[in-house]
């Protein structure tokens, strides 16, 4: 899947009130309901997005977030819903550290794993801030996910065929100087130009 495509379903996310997620992690965690934990999952997905943002310009961001993915499966799996701690709070640590983990399996970063036991037996989870996102922070990432397409679509369309290459499909700048027949010296002034006009329509927007 590309980063547009993952985009566009990340859209139809639906947000889960309190009571809503109790139910559903009671009939996955007691009666073992699959539609349940894949509904989850889904519901939780944009915290994997909000984890990843970090490496958001990285040709391997949707390599991150597959495996922030895997790290919201297994968190799924092993999350005792009746302790009482949000599981966004427990979840971001195996998100995180799967995608930690993969970079510097890649040469990408260098970094250590958070699974590391702790000295005072204490879970490396307890120790970090709730990340989950906020039915505002939900409903605002869904807005501005939109603003983003259509801003997208209001391009000439080389500025729009390149900003979408680079940063959607991770295309090369020589690949897409041969698709569209100019230099790649053209490439980066489109994508600049690109991104000046981008922003500029999403500053409009966050102004009203």
């Amino acid at each position: 899947m590309k980063l547009e495509e993952y985009l566009s379903e990340l859209e139809k996310v639906e947000m889960l009130s309190l009571e809503e997620e109790r139910r559903l992690w009671q009939a996955f965690k007691e009666r073992g309901e699959r539609t349940a934990r894949q509904r989850l999952i889904e519901a939780y997905q944009p915290l994997v997005f909000k984890t990843a943002l970090p490496w958001r310009t990285s040709a391997s961001i949707m390599d991150v977030i597959q495996e922030g993915t895997v790290g919201l499966i297994e968190a799924t799996e092993s999350f005792d819903w009746q302790r009482g701690v949000a599981f966004s709070l427990f979840a971001v640590h195996r998100i995180r550290g799967r995608m930690l983990n993969f970079l510097q399996r890649e040469g990408k970063r260098d970094v250590a794993c958070m699974d590391a036991p702790r000295a005072d037996g204490r879970e490396p989870w307890e120790l970090l801030p709730d990340t989950g996102l906020s039915v505002a922070e939900q409903a605002e990432l869904g807005l501005m996910t939109k603003e983003l397409h259509r801003a997208l679509a209001r391009l000439p369309q080389k500025e729009r065929l390149v900003l979408e290459g680079v940063y959607l499909k991770s295309e090369a700048a020589a690949k897409l100087a041969d698709v569209l027949d100019v230099s790649a010296a053209h490439i980066y002034r489109l994508q600049k130009s690109g991104i000046r006009r981008v922003r500029g329509m999403l500053t409009r927007f966050m102004r009203f």
